[in-house]
């Protein structure tokens, strides 16, 4: 074996494929001898494991990337996995092609231990590429706005990238940037009206839909989100906190909570009154099922910090309870 090989498969997680062999100094015999001792074993079709025993996830990433061809790139929800977007993994690995190139898998290909390949068509796809991470992959924000086009609805688009700025693996600045080097974009408007917010702290969709469901919505005051407040030695982050008012609205997407959860956010609330600030806390079905309540529920709060404005109807429908003084 060369020592271009070796290199080669050091850095593919032991895995080559046929096409590779010219540039790893390897000749197509020498593959087929290697396969018949049982020495290498293959992964798909034309691609193999240098190795035997069970392949662990990378090499199955690098054999699906490889079987793809050259210029294939890891994208959608495969990319999102390696690069932190998303948490656990797709059955299936998804790669994106050059536009007009096609991929058959045969059945006894299908029929192997190895994950199904979901194979995605671009002509963007020289720019999309990562320049340098390996397996190959689609750029973070490509990936981002691939999984928006994918979306079934935009509140699900739009849970990608507020994940993605949110863990820091991107920035609004570079999703703009990237939405308009393309020339065909769902919820394009939407999207970009979204990222604004997104850059200004929200760091979630339960808090984009507390933004626009509950405060904008029915005209409450602007709150600053993420504000950092000194607790001793450490700092502390609110989700929205009306500074002017003193109070803050903390807002919680689990489904459960254990005993130390309660226990830590009823420290955390205690401190903040100590410093004369009241917290208000909501879950998901309180700001997915409830807004004009919780719009209503804040207002009185504000109002008796000295808030003089005036809650507005989100639509005729509002469930702003009018007797309040909506």
């Amino acid at each position: 074996m060369s020592d271009q090989c070796r290199l080669m498969l050091e850095m593919q997680s032991g895995v080559i494929a046929r096409w590779q062999a010219a540039s790893a100094e390897l000749d197509r015999t020498a593959m087929d001898a290697e396969l018949r001792w049982g020495r290498w074993q293959p992964l798909y079709r034309g691609v193999y494991a240098a190795f035997t025993g069970q392949p662990g996830r990378e090499s199955l990433l690098w054999g699906a990337v490889l079987r793809a061809g050259p210029g294939a790139a890891l994208s959608y929800y495969t990319a999102a996995e390696l690069d932190g977007l998303a948490d656990g993994r797709a059955d299936a690995i998804h790669v994106t092609v050059p536009a007009g190139r096609q991929i058959s898998v045969s059945r006894r290909e299908r029929a192997r231990a190895a994950p199904h390949v979901i194979v995605h068509q671009s002509a963007r796809l020289a720019d999309a590429l990562h320049p340098v991470r390996i397996p190959p992959r689609t750029r973070v924000e490509e990936t981002v706005l691939d999984l928006v086009q994918a979306a079934g609805d935009f509140g699900s688009a739009l849970a990608w990238p507020v994940a993605a700025c949110a863990r820091r693996r991107t920035t609004r600045a570079a999703l703009l940037l990237a939405i308009r080097a393309r020339p065909r974009m769902r919820w394009r408007a939407e999207l970009t009206g979204a990222l604004d917010d997104i850059g200004n702290g929200v760091h979630s969709i339960l808090e984009f839909r507390y933004l626009r469901d509950v405060e904008r919505a029915h005209g409450l005051p602007a709150a600053a989100r993420q504000a950092r407040m000194p607790r001793g030695s450490r700092s502390q982050y609110l989700d929205n906190l009306y500074a002017e008012f003193g109070v803050a609205v903390e807002l919680d997407g689990r489904a459960a909570h254990r005993a130390e959860d309660h226990w830590r956010d009823a420290r955390r609330d205690s401190y903040l009154a100590g410093s004369g600030i009241i917290t208000l806390r909501y879950g998901w079905a309180d700001v997915a099922e409830r807004p004009c309540l919780v719009a209503a529920d804040v207002a009185r709060v504000l109002r008796r910090r000295g808030w003089t404005g005036r809650l507005v109807y989100c639509r005729p429908a509002c469930d702003l309870d009018r007797s309040a003084g909506a």
